[in-house]
């Protein structure tokens, strides 16, 4: 079963100011309907089949899933019709793929930029020139059926707490550029998505509003 103890700790420390999405990846469905169950019904997957099995699953209780892992534009479609956020969007092509989805089921879906942000080559995300064309797209402001809510990021996976520090906040620093300049008239620009199991209380104390979290609340995954 899940860890109820490490559960509710958790949403106690983060209060009302940060949003738990509590990562079922490669979790059996008895902890979804575990956690659900407990009254926690923001959940997040790292690949669309998945999410798509669960959200089929569990269809008849009211969950927010946000996508939280590497989206390929093929998939867009599979999820498109119920996804409440896209974490990791890092290429306009995305973007527009995302759109296109969102406006055939009649929707506006929230979509987060992803940063790379870690020292570590495997992990996705822009890199600050492609960032900063992504939003210098002239094309950018003819998507009316996707809303950027905020950015995302990665950590390095390391034992040196200063480094992922300063990796959050490089993330936080251009996450409050952005929101006094290009997105200084949208109130929902507001998000920061960082932090998981190992590191998220560093990024609470850097300023994220969202945390993801698996194995501290889920327990080791089956691979």
């Amino acid at each position: 079963m899940i860890n109820q103890e490490n559960l509710f700790n958790i949403k106690q420390e983060l209060g009302d100011s940060v949003k738990l999405i509590a990562v079922s990846k490669k979790q059996p469905d008895e902890k979804v309907s575990s956690i659900l169950s407990l009254g926690h019904h923001v959940l997040g997957e790292n690949y669309v089949q998945a999410l798509v099995d669960r959200h089929e699953k569990f269809k008849n209780q009211q969950v927010e899933w946000h996508m939280i892992g590497h989206l390929q534009t093929n998939k867009v479609k599979y999820i498109a019709p119920f996804i409440h956020l896209i974490h990791g969007v890092d290429s306009f092509k995305l973007l527009k793929t995302i759109d296109k989805e969102a406006a055939k089921n009649n929707r506006i879906i929230a979509c987060l930029l992803q940063l790379h942000i870690a020292k570590e080559g495997t992990k996705y995300g822009l890199d600050q020139q492609g960032l900063n064309e992504l939003l210098s797209m002239p094309d950018l402001s003819g998507l009316k059926n996707i809303r950027i809510c905020g950015l995302m990021g990665m950590a390095t996976f390391t034992n040196d707490p200063e480094q992922v520090r300063g990796e959050f906040k490089y993330l936080k620093s251009v996450f409050d550029e952005l929101k006094s300049s290009h997105f200084k008239l949208n109130p929902e620009f507001k998000e920061l998505s960082m932090g998981m199991s190992d590191d998220y209380k560093i990024a609470v104390e850097e300023g994220s509003t969202m945390v993801r979290i698996g194995t501290s609340i889920f327990g080791q995954r089956n691979y």
